[in-house]
Protein backbone atom coordinates (compact mmCIF):
# COMPACT_ATOMS: atom_id res chain seq x y z
CA UNK A 1 0.00 0.00 0.00
CA UNK A 2 1.63 3.23 -0.86
CA UNK A 3 1.96 6.12 1.23
CA UNK A 4 1.38 9.19 0.37
CA UNK A 5 3.84 12.82 0.99
CA UNK A 6 3.53 14.13 4.83
CA UNK A 7 1.50 17.21 4.50
CA UNK A 8 3.44 20.67 3.60
CA UNK A 9 4.87 22.42 7.00
CA UNK A 10 5.28 25.77 7.40
CA UNK A 11 8.91 27.94 7.04
CA UNK A 12 10.79 29.16 10.07
CA UNK A 13 10.06 26.52 11.88
CA UNK A 14 12.25 23.59 13.27
CA UNK A 15 10.46 20.18 12.34
CA UNK A 16 10.75 16.61 13.48
CA UNK A 17 8.44 14.05 12.35
CA UNK A 18 8.65 10.56 11.97
CA UNK A 19 5.44 8.06 11.57
CA UNK A 20 5.61 4.21 11.63
CA UNK A 21 3.23 1.18 11.02
CA UNK A 22 2.87 -0.04 14.72
CA UNK A 23 2.88 -3.70 14.13
CA UNK A 24 5.67 -3.98 11.88
CA UNK A 25 7.66 -1.14 12.59
CA UNK A 26 8.00 -0.25 9.07
CA UNK A 27 8.98 3.61 8.72
CA UNK A 28 6.21 5.14 6.29
CA UNK A 29 7.51 8.57 6.46
CA UNK A 30 9.41 11.36 7.49
CA UNK A 31 10.96 14.81 8.10
CA UNK A 32 14.52 15.55 9.49
CA UNK A 33 13.67 12.63 11.87
CA UNK A 34 16.73 12.77 13.37
CA UNK A 35 16.93 16.53 14.70
CA UNK A 36 16.59 17.03 17.90
CA UNK A 37 14.72 19.32 19.72
CA UNK A 38 13.60 20.86 22.96
CA UNK A 39 10.49 18.75 23.88
CA UNK A 40 9.08 19.99 26.85
CA UNK A 41 6.99 17.57 28.25
CA UNK A 42 7.66 14.90 26.44
CA UNK A 43 10.73 13.84 28.65
CA UNK A 44 7.68 12.54 30.96
CA UNK A 45 7.24 9.33 29.06
CA UNK A 46 10.46 7.68 30.44
CA UNK A 47 9.88 8.96 34.27
CA UNK A 48 6.68 6.79 33.56
CA UNK A 49 8.80 3.85 31.81
CA UNK A 50 11.14 4.13 35.26
CA UNK A 51 7.48 4.47 37.87
CA UNK A 52 6.46 0.76 35.93
CA UNK A 53 10.01 -0.95 35.76
CA UNK A 54 10.41 0.25 39.42
CA UNK A 55 6.74 -1.18 40.44
CA UNK A 56 7.07 -4.35 38.18
CA UNK A 57 10.37 -5.28 39.78
CA UNK A 58 9.11 -4.82 43.31
CA UNK A 59 11.20 -1.94 44.42
CA UNK A 60 8.39 0.46 44.46
CA UNK A 61 4.85 0.23 46.00
CA UNK A 62 2.11 1.72 43.69
CA UNK A 63 0.55 2.32 47.21
CA UNK A 64 3.43 4.38 48.69
CA UNK A 65 2.80 7.67 49.63
CA UNK A 66 4.47 10.36 48.49
CA UNK A 67 4.31 13.78 49.88
CA UNK A 68 4.63 17.26 47.98
CA UNK A 69 7.07 19.35 49.30
CA UNK A 70 7.92 22.97 49.17
CA UNK A 71 11.28 21.77 47.02
CA UNK A 72 9.01 20.55 44.13
CA UNK A 73 6.45 23.08 44.57
CA UNK A 74 5.46 24.23 40.85
CA UNK A 75 2.47 25.38 38.94
CA UNK A 76 0.43 25.50 35.37
CA UNK A 77 0.30 21.97 33.74
CA UNK A 78 -1.96 19.98 35.81
CA UNK A 79 -4.07 19.46 38.61
CA UNK A 80 -2.18 18.49 42.01
CA UNK A 81 -1.48 22.38 42.53
CA UNK A 82 -5.18 22.98 42.79
CA UNK A 83 -5.73 20.16 45.37
CA UNK A 84 -5.70 20.28 49.02
CA UNK A 85 -4.04 17.20 49.42
CA UNK A 86 -0.77 16.70 50.12
CA UNK A 87 -0.11 13.14 49.59
CA UNK A 88 -0.92 10.62 46.55
CA UNK A 89 0.04 7.07 46.01
CA UNK A 90 2.69 6.64 43.38
CA UNK A 91 0.03 4.91 41.12
CA UNK A 92 -2.02 8.17 41.32
CA UNK A 93 0.90 10.17 40.50
CA UNK A 94 1.15 8.67 38.06
CA UNK A 95 -2.12 8.84 36.76
CA UNK A 96 -2.00 12.54 37.11
CA UNK A 97 1.32 12.49 34.64
CA UNK A 98 -0.23 10.52 32.01
CA UNK A 99 -4.02 12.27 32.45
CA UNK A 100 -2.79 15.91 32.26
CA UNK A 101 0.83 16.13 32.24
CA UNK A 102 1.42 17.11 35.69
CA UNK A 103 4.14 19.19 36.57
CA UNK A 104 4.05 18.53 40.55
CA UNK A 105 3.57 15.13 40.42
CA UNK A 106 6.52 14.32 37.92
CA UNK A 107 8.43 16.34 40.81
CA UNK A 108 7.53 14.80 43.23
CA UNK A 109 7.88 11.37 41.57
CA UNK A 110 11.32 12.09 39.94
CA UNK A 111 12.18 12.95 43.54
CA UNK A 112 11.51 9.53 44.35
CA UNK A 113 12.87 7.46 41.36
CA UNK A 114 15.86 9.66 40.89
CA UNK A 115 17.14 11.29 37.72
CA UNK A 116 19.74 8.73 37.00
CA UNK A 117 17.88 5.85 37.50
CA UNK A 118 15.17 7.81 34.55
CA UNK A 119 18.45 8.12 32.40
CA UNK A 120 19.69 4.84 32.84
CA UNK A 121 16.12 3.46 31.66
CA UNK A 122 16.04 5.70 28.93
CA UNK A 123 19.30 4.48 27.81
CA UNK A 124 18.00 0.76 27.86
CA UNK A 125 14.98 2.01 26.24
CA UNK A 126 16.99 3.15 23.18
CA UNK A 127 16.16 6.59 24.05
CA UNK A 128 19.78 7.94 24.24
CA UNK A 129 18.76 11.10 22.49
CA UNK A 130 15.37 11.46 23.41
CA UNK A 131 15.23 12.10 27.30
CA UNK A 132 14.45 13.99 30.59
CA UNK A 133 17.06 16.38 31.32
CA UNK A 134 15.73 18.16 34.76
CA UNK A 135 12.58 18.63 37.58
CA UNK A 136 10.31 20.90 36.17
CA UNK A 137 11.38 24.71 37.54
CA UNK A 138 9.09 27.79 37.31
CA UNK A 139 12.27 29.37 36.28
CA UNK A 140 15.42 28.40 34.97
CA UNK A 141 18.64 29.81 36.10
CA UNK A 142 22.05 29.91 34.57
CA UNK A 143 22.90 26.53 36.66
CA UNK A 144 20.14 24.56 35.11
CA UNK A 145 19.80 22.63 32.13
CA UNK A 146 18.32 24.36 29.70
CA UNK A 147 15.41 22.71 28.77
CA UNK A 148 13.08 19.74 30.40
CA UNK A 149 13.88 17.57 27.65
CA UNK A 150 15.04 17.16 24.51
CA UNK A 151 14.14 14.56 21.52
CA UNK A 152 14.06 13.67 18.16
CA UNK A 153 10.86 11.14 16.43
CA UNK A 154 13.02 8.93 14.80
CA UNK A 155 13.42 7.84 18.64
CA UNK A 156 10.58 9.36 19.65
CA UNK A 157 8.10 6.87 17.04
CA UNK A 158 10.09 4.26 17.36
CA UNK A 159 9.55 3.97 21.03
CA UNK A 160 5.51 4.86 20.59
CA UNK A 161 5.79 1.12 18.13
CA UNK A 162 7.73 -0.06 20.65
CA UNK A 163 5.06 0.28 23.49
CA UNK A 164 2.13 -0.78 21.44
CA UNK A 165 3.48 -3.93 20.51
CA UNK A 166 4.19 -4.66 24.14
CA UNK A 167 8.36 -4.36 23.83
CA UNK A 168 9.42 -1.77 26.42
CA UNK A 169 11.10 -3.71 28.90
CA UNK A 170 8.29 -6.14 29.23
CA UNK A 171 4.50 -6.43 28.51
CA UNK A 172 3.50 -5.91 31.56
CA UNK A 173 5.79 -2.60 32.12
CA UNK A 174 4.36 -1.63 28.59
CA UNK A 175 0.63 -1.91 29.30
CA UNK A 176 0.81 0.03 32.76
CA UNK A 177 2.46 3.01 31.24
CA UNK A 178 -0.13 2.86 27.82
CA UNK A 179 -2.43 3.01 30.27
CA UNK A 180 -1.67 5.93 32.55
CA UNK A 181 -1.03 7.06 28.72
CA UNK A 182 -4.57 6.71 27.04
CA UNK A 183 -6.17 8.59 29.39
CA UNK A 184 -4.13 11.73 28.50
CA UNK A 185 -6.49 15.18 28.22
CA UNK A 186 -4.87 16.76 25.44
CA UNK A 187 -5.77 16.42 21.97
CA UNK A 188 -5.16 19.67 20.59
CA UNK A 189 -2.75 18.95 18.38
CA UNK A 190 -2.11 15.63 15.88
CA UNK A 191 -4.60 13.96 17.75
CA UNK A 192 -7.02 17.05 17.45
CA UNK A 193 -7.69 15.60 14.07
CA UNK A 194 -9.33 12.24 15.05
CA UNK A 195 -12.34 13.60 16.31
CA UNK A 196 -12.33 11.95 19.85
CA UNK A 197 -13.60 12.83 23.09
CA UNK A 198 -10.70 14.56 24.69
CA UNK A 199 -12.07 13.55 28.38
CA UNK A 200 -12.95 9.78 27.35
CA UNK A 201 -11.07 7.78 24.47
CA UNK A 202 -9.98 4.84 26.04
CA UNK A 203 -12.75 2.61 23.61
CA UNK A 204 -13.16 2.94 20.33
CA UNK A 205 -14.89 5.55 18.95
CA UNK A 206 -15.98 5.24 15.45
CA UNK A 207 -13.47 2.02 15.22
CA UNK A 208 -10.35 4.93 16.17
CA UNK A 209 -8.30 4.53 19.61
CA UNK A 210 -5.52 6.67 20.42
CA UNK A 211 -3.07 7.02 22.99
CA UNK A 212 -0.50 10.27 23.32
CA UNK A 213 1.77 12.21 25.29
CA UNK A 214 1.90 16.14 24.50
CA UNK A 215 4.47 18.75 25.53
CA UNK A 216 3.97 23.02 25.56
CA UNK A 217 6.02 25.74 26.06
CA UNK A 218 5.92 29.14 24.43
CA UNK A 219 8.52 27.64 21.72
CA UNK A 220 7.71 24.28 21.53
CA UNK A 221 4.42 22.11 20.47
CA UNK A 222 5.06 17.96 20.56
CA UNK A 223 2.50 14.91 19.91
CA UNK A 224 3.83 11.68 20.80
CA UNK A 225 1.66 8.37 20.42
CA UNK A 226 -0.39 5.83 18.38
CA UNK A 227 -3.45 6.24 16.43
CA UNK A 228 -5.18 2.54 16.04
CA UNK A 229 -7.97 2.80 13.14
CA UNK A 230 -9.90 0.12 10.99
CA UNK A 231 -6.87 -0.05 8.34
CA UNK A 232 -3.83 0.13 10.41
CA UNK A 233 -2.27 0.94 13.23
CA UNK A 234 0.40 4.06 13.54
CA UNK A 235 2.98 5.25 15.51
CA UNK A 236 3.64 8.64 15.16
CA UNK A 237 5.58 12.14 16.49
CA UNK A 238 5.37 15.01 15.50
CA UNK A 239 7.72 18.44 16.90
CA UNK A 240 7.99 21.82 16.23
CA UNK A 241 9.86 24.23 17.81
CA UNK A 242 11.22 28.04 17.13
CA UNK A 243 12.79 30.65 18.29
CA UNK A 244 11.13 33.43 20.51
CA UNK A 245 10.77 36.38 18.45
CA UNK A 246 12.60 39.50 18.91
CA UNK A 247 11.12 42.47 21.16
CA UNK A 248 8.84 44.15 18.90
CA UNK A 249 8.90 41.99 16.25
CA UNK A 250 6.00 39.39 14.93
CA UNK A 251 7.16 36.27 14.97
CA UNK A 252 4.83 33.82 16.86
CA UNK A 253 4.09 30.75 14.37
CA UNK A 254 1.47 28.78 16.74
CA UNK A 255 -1.32 29.00 14.93
CA UNK A 256 0.02 27.99 11.86
CA UNK A 257 2.06 25.21 13.50
CA UNK A 258 -1.09 23.64 15.12
CA UNK A 259 -3.20 23.87 12.07
CA UNK A 260 0.08 21.73 10.41
CA UNK A 261 -0.09 19.35 13.49
CA UNK A 262 -3.87 18.59 12.69
CA UNK A 263 -2.91 18.56 8.97
CA UNK A 264 -0.34 15.72 9.65
CA UNK A 265 -3.26 14.02 12.39
CA UNK A 266 -5.72 14.04 9.39
CA UNK A 267 -3.15 12.46 7.31
CA UNK A 268 -2.91 9.46 9.78
CA UNK A 269 -6.36 9.58 9.84
CA UNK A 270 -6.46 8.96 6.17
CA UNK A 271 -4.51 5.80 6.73
CA UNK A 272 -5.78 4.29 9.76
CA UNK A 273 -9.56 4.93 8.47
CA UNK A 274 -9.15 5.40 4.55
CA UNK A 275 -13.12 5.07 4.54
CA UNK A 276 -13.91 7.45 6.74
CA UNK A 277 -15.21 10.33 4.81
CA UNK A 278 -13.57 13.27 6.99
CA UNK A 279 -10.42 11.45 6.06
CA UNK A 280 -10.91 11.86 2.91
CA UNK A 281 -11.85 15.02 2.75
CA UNK A 282 -8.90 15.94 4.78
CA UNK A 283 -6.73 14.07 1.93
Amino acid sequence: MSVPSLPRLCDDVRWSVAVRDADDDRPLASHDADLVLPTASIGKLVLLVEAAHQIATGTLDPSEPLSRTEEDWVADSGLWHALRTDTLPVADACALVGAVSDNLATNVLLRRLGLEAVTVTATRIGMERSRLLDRVRDDRGPGHPPTLSVGCAADLAHFCARLHRREILSAGISETVSSWLARNTDLSMVAGAFGLDPLAHTEPDRGMVVWNKTGTIETVRADVGVVSGPARTLAYAVIAAWDEPSAGTAGDPRDEVLSDMRAVGHWLRSLAQPDDRAARLAQ
